[in-house]
């Protein structure tokens, strides 16, 4: 080190001849270089996600973005997919000690009767797969499908279990599962976000808004609530007298602060919500002209069966096929009142239970002969399901039988099923024991079946990771193995 040079340091502000001083705003110098680049006309929302994680698969993906339909509330596997011809010559008898010693359930007390199947069932296409009359167009896509007849699950309470089938976690405070695909993919539309939420059917899921939370990740992958009635996102248009521009300088001034603001608390946070005021105001163009599914041919809203400016689930699936044209990453339905206790008219199997059936049925199978035809299915991946299964005995709440027919909530085995995005079609994986009480083959827990979703996205589920509270962080925890059995 020269002379001249050791004079000068020996003048300088001791402050700056500190570690923590250097640490501390070379830190935000690096900030501030993102910050430029966000703030550029260049800035997108895709370009923001890919600066937090590297925006690249960890291998080449079969698909590009996930359409997943949950029926929140709990469809019964056994009227709808798990035809078991001994449950019904069970019907109305005691229920074996054998399925209740040791077992946990959410209301059954005592000794419940068995209950056979409400519904007739068939078998359709060249896969000759079961499904009962409650489901007839979707028979038509029988052999498009993978059925996963063995799903499994730790939890047998609604909230918990959707939690868990979308973050992983019973409890609050993780990472969607959108979330996580986005932070790990980012966007493909820089105009739209790439996590968008659609809810149909009585309110909103038992898991609520959590389920489509960010938790620990930047707010910035958070699913974005869509709606098919209405304004297409709340908030969303100027209010009266303010024009586009005036909008425009504010969200300007807005970020001005939030630059002043990130400059001397180094808070990345700050990085995401500007990037949402970015990401907002880009919408204000963009929306519009993806949700307005009035403008799409009779022919298909007579295939979804779908009635522009209503809230519904067949809106939804159009809706959803136009974002997916978009490059939307993931797309969440939900459509919820499918908990059928049985204890009274609207959880009836016979009553609100078939109302549910009808409302689904012509959406999601329009939406896979939709994406087909249009060549979209090869790398857009469909799932359905929903948080648990349903027991193969009448639910008797406090040990009294319910007035109306119904069941109560089961995890042990439960059907799921999948299309497009590199999964075999017209397969079964996994069966079940004569009454549809337990896995006995090919079973997909939970973990599983996110780590064989994250797989066709391009992403090893143990290497996408996020360090929180000193730990590395996974969607799948420490668990979940891909199922490659139903992968083409």
């Amino acid at each position: 080190m020269s002379k001249k040079l050791i004079e000068e340091l020996q003048t300088a502000d001791s402050t700056y001849l500190t570690r923590r001083h250097f640490l501390r705003n070379g830190a935000l110098g690096l900030g501030a270089t993102a910050l430029s680049g966000l703030l550029s006309g260049q800035s997108s929302i895709g370009s923001t996600i890919n600066s937090l994680s590297n925006g690249k698969s960890h291998f080449i993906p079969k698909a590009k973005q996930v359409i997943f339909l949950h029926m929140a509330g709990a469809p019964s596997q056994l009227e709808l997919f798990d035809y078991k011809p001994l449950l019904q010559k069970l019907h109305g008898k005691p229920c074996p000690d054998s399925l209740l010693a040791g077992k946990r359930f959410a209301f059954i007390k005592g000794v419940p009767n068995m209950l056979g199947p409400q519904f007739d069932f068939a078998q359709y296409g060249q896969t000759q797969s079961w499904v009962s009359d409650r489901l007839p167009h979707f028979t038509k896509v029988v052999d498009e499908v993978c059925f996963l007849k063995a799903v499994k699950t730790d939890e047998f309470n609604h909230a918990p279990a959707q939690l868990f089938m979308h973050t992983g976690s019973p409890r609050l405070g993780r990472p969607s599962f959108g979330s996580w695909v986005t932070y790990g993919l980012g966007s493909e539309n820089e105009n739209l976000p790439g996590f968008v939420v659609l809810v149909s059917g009585q309110s909103v899921p038992s898991g609520g808004k959590s389920l489509w939370g960010s938790g620990f990740l930047p707010s910035l992958y958070q699913g974005v609530e869509f709606r098919s009635k209405g304004e297409p996102v709340l908030f969303m248009n100027n209010p009266d007298k303010v024009s586009r521009n005036v909008r425009r300088d504010v969200i300007k001034a807005i970020n001005q602060i939030n630059e002043s603001a990130y400059q001397e608390v180094g808070d990345p946070e700050i990085l995401s919500r500007m990037a949402q005021y970015e990401l907002a105001f880009k919408m204000q163009m963009t929306v519009p002209g993806a949700t307005n599914v009035e403008e799409e041919p009779d022919y298909i809203h007579e295939m979804y069966g779908t009635n522009p400016g209503e809230l519904s689930f067949a809106n939804n699936c159009l809706l959803a096929r136009r974002l997916a044209e978009r490059g939307v990453r993931f797309i969440q339905l939900y459509h919820r009142g499918w908990d059928s206790h049985g204890s009274n008219q609207f959880e009836n199997l016979n009553g609100g239970f078939k109302e549910r059936c009808e409302e689904v049925d012509k959406g999601m199978t329009a939406l896979v002969l939709d994406l087909k035809q249009r060549g979209m299915l090869d790398d857009t991946l469909i799932v359905w399901g929903g948080e648990f299964g349903r027991t193969p005995m009448q639910e008797n709440r406090e040990g009294i039988t319910n007035p109306f027919e119904g069941r109560d909530h089961h995890g042990n085995a439960f059907t799921m099923w999948m299309t497009g995005g590199g999964i075999k079609t017209g397969m079964t994986w996994g069966e079940t024991d004569d009454i549809g009480y337990e896995g006995i083959s090919g079973q997909v827990h939970v973990h599983d079946l996110q780590a064989t979703i994250l797989h066709q996205l391009g992403l090893d589920h143990e290497r996408l990771t996020y360090q929180f509270q000193g730990r590395d962080f996974r969607l799948t925890d420490v668990h979940g193995k891909v199922v490659h059995d139903i992968l083409a």
